[in-house]
């Protein structure tokens, strides 16, 4: 299995780096760090091909992707590639697929207050148009141990059931506790008929999910239906672990087999302390 790295020369490369580390560790999984430059620039009137300056800035970005490719230990397998482009995120989708990524991760742009995200234009575009899952690293992300924890946000929309497909799979072939967070709450409003209603659903879905073989059957996931007045205290309300990770869904406007961010998984992102993977709609999990 493959997961593909939108690294960057600053902070925000670090940062997904760093995640996708966290992510391989512990699991089949090898990296490939994928630099974007452009396919164009203004210095092209200016130094034209036999200048070699094309040469100096594939040098640059090698140099470069060497940094990238320090930041991974030993133990994960890691290749760098430097891709032409006049999208970045394009480019990045076009590698994942052409590798048949599991997943892409990138970061967060610095903003970001207390490791919370903030989203720039290339992971905003990402976030709105990827057939792979994304992987959203927090700004200042530094765990690169093997995670702890799956959380996995749940409601009765269209499409919740095959992401707890997903969930379930996932922290299975991990070997890791799997918590149920239920969005009902959240955009739905806090009646006890709603939260009791969330809290079925997720149990009776989990039921019929884990009809796994003998012997590996999920440890009983936890079921947690977040409140509060809004979707970003409702999320601040909750417990995370340094180690842990949330799997959403994309909205309902999604394309077939593409990512869209609604409003609620933005509201979320906001306040969301630990990285964040984003499925595709209608996606099939590859396995290890």
């Amino acid at each position: 299995m493959r997961y593909v790295v939108g690294y960057t020369a600053n902070a925000r490369g670090h940062d997904a780096v760093h995640l996708a580390v966290a992510l391989a560790r512990n699991h089949d999984v090898s990296l490939d760090l994928v630099l974007v430059i452009p396919e164009d620039s203004p210095f092209n009137a200016v130094y034209p091909p036999e200048t070699g300056y094309n040469d100096i800035l594939n040098e640059q970005a090698q140099r470069w992707l060497d940094e990238g490719l320090a930041l991974v230990p030993a133990d994960v397998t890691a290749r760098a590639h430097i891709r032409r482009g006049d999208s970045e995120a394009q480019t990045l989708i076009d590698a994942a697929v052409e590798m048949n990524a599991a997943v892409l991760v990138i970061g967060a742009t610095n903003g970001g207050l207390l490791k919370r995200f903030t989203i720039g234009s290339v992971a905003s575009s990402l976030l709105h148009s990827s057939p792979v899952p994304v992987a959203l690293a927090p700004h200042g992300y530094q765990r690169t141990e093997p995670l702890t924890r799956l959380s996995c946000g749940f409601g009765t929309r269209p499409g919740a059931d095959e992401l707890l497909d997903v969930a379930v799979e996932s922290a299975r072939d991990r070997g890791l506790p799997l918590r149920l967070v239920s969005l009902l709450a959240l955009d739905g409003g806090d009646s006890p008929q709603l939260l009791d209603a969330a809290w079925m659903h997720a149990a009776d879905r989990i039921a019929a999910v884990d009809g796994s073989p003998a012997g590996s059957q999920l440890p009983e996931p936890e079921i947690v239906v977040a409140q509060g007045r809004t979707v970003e205290e409702a999320v601040d309300r909750l417990d995370w672990e340094d180690g842990e990770i949330l799997l959403i869904g994309s909205s309902r406007l999604a394309q077939h087999r593409a990512t869209f961010l609604g409003s609620t998984a933005n509201r979320i992102l906001r306040a969301l302390p630990v990285p964040m993977i984003v499925v595709p709609r209608d996606y099939t999990r590859q396995s290890s």
